[in-house]
């Protein structure tokens, strides 16, 4: 029996056959997926990755505009560090479940929180970043996407002479809109909605469970803990999304079968 087997086999729980059912029913499906998915992976939570030489700094000082403007060869720097941290991770069997969930469905629309582009590698393809991408550089003026710049600069700049930044949504600015617009009207046109590893506080996207249930979407929460949203969800499956979803899959394949 695989490593994967066995974890399988040690952290079963029960998956209603109910919702089992209703998946094998549906056609449009949405997922949110928040940092619990990929903290299974060994990314830690922006926090948490203050560790080390960055252990002093605070977070207002390294994710926001202010702070990008005060020192750009800090927040430079830290997100560099970050880049080469994620780099080596892999993704885990949360991910290609998931990956593998999207088809058996005609509409299956993954939203995440995550900037880490695992989803991607794992091979899901329809995937709305609600907060960026780590591993995308733009200019800090044009708000351009830049594939190529000089790399002994920190930071480097734009040919229009602006600094370059990450691509991620620091705390005070807004989502992308189309991205939230996407993510929105997927939650209102799903016949089932899945809220995976995320704490459901952070507004909007801990609007979206919501904006699906009020819908008529069945809610299903996968997450280690309870949340704000346990009350809320049709089923509350509580566990890793590395352990829960490949039962799912598992399930779900066989009543398809």
């Amino acid at each position: 029996m695989s490593l994967l087997r066995h974890l399988m086999a040690d952290m079963a729980i029960d998956i209603p056959q109910e919702l089992i059912g209703t998946l094998a029913q549906a056609r449009r499906v949405a997922v949110l997926t928040g940092a619990g998915i990929s903290a299974e992976s060994g990314i830690p939570t922006f926090r948490d990755a203050l560790t080390g030489l960055w252990a002093n700094y605070d977070p207002q000082a390294l994710a926001t505009p202010e702070g990008f403007a005060r020192d750009p060869k800090l927040v430079w720097e830290w997100y560099a560090a970050r880049r080469a941290s994620i780099a080596g991770v892999q993704p885990n069997p949360g991910h290609a479940a998931l990956a593998a969930l999207e088809r058996h469905f005609d509409k299956f629309t993954l939203v995440t929180q995550n900037i880490d582009s695992l989803h991607q590698r794992a091979g899901s393809r329809e995937v709305v970043e609600l907060h960026g991408n780590i591993t995308r550089v733009k200019c800090s003026r044009e708000e351009i996407l830049v594939s190529h710049f000089p790399d002994d600069e920190s930071p480097p700049r734009c040919s229009c002479g602006a600094y370059l930044r990450p691509d991620v949504v620091w705390f005070g600015e807004m989502l992308p809109a189309e991205a939230l617009a996407r993510a929105e009207e997927a939650a209102e046109h799903c016949e089932v909605f899945f809220s995976i590893g995320t704490s459901a506080q952070v507004y909007p996207a801990a609007e979206l469970p919501l904006r699906a249930l009020s819908a008529g979407a069945t809610v299903v929460e996968i997450n280690p803990e309870r949340t704000a949203l346990t009350r809320h969800a049709r089923f509350a499956l509580q566990g890793a999304a590395g352990s829960v979803l490949p039962q799912l899959l598992a399930k779900l394949a066989t009543a398809s079968a």
